[in-house]
């Protein structure tokens, strides 16, 4: 599987999309698809038959694990979707892909095969017992997810804190460092 372009359907000019972000992350190879960049665009290829539609990529980025380790550094992306799924609903479709490629869930921060988070769904704010915590609460120090997100989303904002992505990547911490993939 190479990084080809994501061949997009056509828009309906009448449909207005609520805007749902996934981030998605890998720093171990996976016995079946090999390198993390591979992983990641074979767990794009099957989110289709979950019911969840990409409708815009941004490149890979590489980044160091947070917080620091000596683990390999990670391939990080975000894209938009669409679905009918809620988002307790998609977050159970992300974790049933999550296994189907591998992932067992550890101890936190750990290498894995495979990482999806729903970033943000819409403008929907979800904390204390709700699930899943929305938008994702660190979401605003990854650099990681921020950076791709303003390749695919340059104007959104964020729901709860009501900054711009290029306020909350401003506020960056120092160490968040995250380098487009050529």
């Amino acid at each position: 599987m190479n990084d080809r372009p994501l061949k997009l359907p056509p828009k309906d000019p009448k449909k207005a999309e609520m805007p749902i972000f996934i981030g998605l992350g890998a720093n171990l190879p996976s016995p079946k698809h090999g390198p993390p960049k591979r992983t990641l665009m074979a767990a794009l290829d099957s989110l289709p038959a979950h019911g969840v539609r990409v409708t815009a990529r941004s490149r890979w980025y590489e980044s160091d694990p947070v917080p620091k380790s000596d683990q390999p550094r990670f391939v990080n992306g975000v894209v938009r979707v669409a679905t009918t799924l809620s988002p307790a609903a998609l977050l159970a479709v992300l974790h049933k892909i999550e296994a189907e490629f591998g992932r067992v869930r550890g101890e936190p921060n750990a290498p894995r095969i495979l990482d999806l988070d729903i970033i943000a769904y819409g403008d929907r704010v979800a904390r204390g017992s709700e699930v899943p915590l929305l938008p994702h609460p660190r979401m605003q120090v990854r650099g990681f997810v921020l950076l791709p997100l303003r390749e695919i989303a340059p104007r959104w904002q964020h729901p709860l804190l009501r900054q711009t992505l290029d306020q909350l990547i401003d506020a960056l911490p120092p160490d968040q460092i995250a380098r487009p993939l050529g």
